[in-house]
């Protein structure tokens, strides 16, 4: 029986539904010993930025009993560097290859694209305007509909390939943010980030990450990763990706009833490196099992009746 796992966002055509979130997979080359990139619906790479960023000092990442906390601060090598050394691997992937895009200023954002448009190679970007441990951006940018619709609105006059913008899910009321990236240009919304947390060390009594406050990403965020997905879905009429909290096919499989088209592993593959190809396996398994000749027959099939 053969299994059709394609899924499209926008014009952007995958092979499957599952892809690697960024700030998890190093800008892809670091797992090629690991799995078959190719065999991914797409690497998202770390968030670029125009200048190189140390991130945040350490302690930056804490274990939790449900996840873990991080605090990196988008260390990257800003995006001169990432052209040079490491587009010249993701332009020999023959998979899709998205890049995640951050900045402190609207111009920032369309100047990286801009820039990353110069030397080619890539299929689409990942607008990252909810990263919740960076002062003075990220958060600021992901809460406000109107900067939302200011940098995507200015990103799509930079380029014609596929636009992704990230959300952060440490807002009240999600739909607003969701219409203002639509109506900015958006193909497709990622749902979403890490939402905030905190842990703190009994012995020192002191807080486990240098910032005090991080994301928290993992198995304890899937439920709200799935509300903010079913909220969106309902708000939009482009594509959503979901995130947060996925660990194996089962929970694929919630996030496509639910309404996601694709989705995005993140701190799973901490936990297994070959948690993404082990994912895709799963949904063939349970599409033979269960007749389902084509992945797109499940989404959107959630029975709330």
């Amino acid at each position: 029986m053969n299994i059709d796992l394609s899924v499209e966002i926008g014009s952007l055509k995958l092979k499957n539904p599952v892809m690697v979130a960024s700030g998890t997979f190093g800008y892809g080359e670091e797992y090629r010993s690991l799995l078959n990139l190719n065999g991914l619906a797409a690497v998202v790479t770390k968030t670029i930025t125009l200048e190189p960023r140390p991130g945040n000092p350490p302690p930056r990442i804490a274990e939790t009993e449900c996840g873990m906390l991080n605090s990196i601060g988008l260390a990257n090598v800003g995006v001169e560097a990432f052209i040079r050394d490491k587009l010249p691997f993701l332009k020999t992937l023959k998979t899709r290859v998205l890049v995640s895009v951050g900045g402190s200023r609207v111009e920032e954002f369309a100047e990286v694209v801009a820039r990353i448009e110069d030397a080619g190679g890539v299929d689409g970007y990942e607008l990252n305007v909810s990263c919740p441990n960076v002062a003075g951006e990220g958060v600021a940018f992901g809460t406000d509909a109107d900067l939302t619709l200011a940098i995507v609105k200015r990103v799509r006059t930079t380029t014609k390939r596929s636009i992704m913008v990230k959300l952060t899910p440490n807002v009240t009321v999600i739909a607003g943010i969701a219409r203002a990236a639509q109506e900015g240009g958006a193909d497709g919304l990622v749902v979403g980030n890490t939402v905030f947390g905190m842990a703190v060390a009994l012995s020192t009594r002191k807080p486990k990450l240098a910032r005090i406050i991080g994301g928290y990403s993992g198995r304890g965020i899937k439920p709200i990763a799935l509300a903010k997905v079913y909220e969106v879905v309902q708000a939009v009429d482009i594509p959503v990706v979901g995130c947060g909290g996925i660990l194996n096919a089962q929970d694929v499989l919630e996030f496509l009833i639910t309404g996601a088209r694709a989705i995005q592993i993140g701190t799973a593959t901490f936990l297994d490196p070959k948690s993404a190809p082990s994912v895709i396996e799963g949904l063939k398994d349970y599409c033979r099992q269960h007749n389902i000749n084509r992945i797109t027959d499940l989404i959107g099939t959630l029975n709330t009746e």
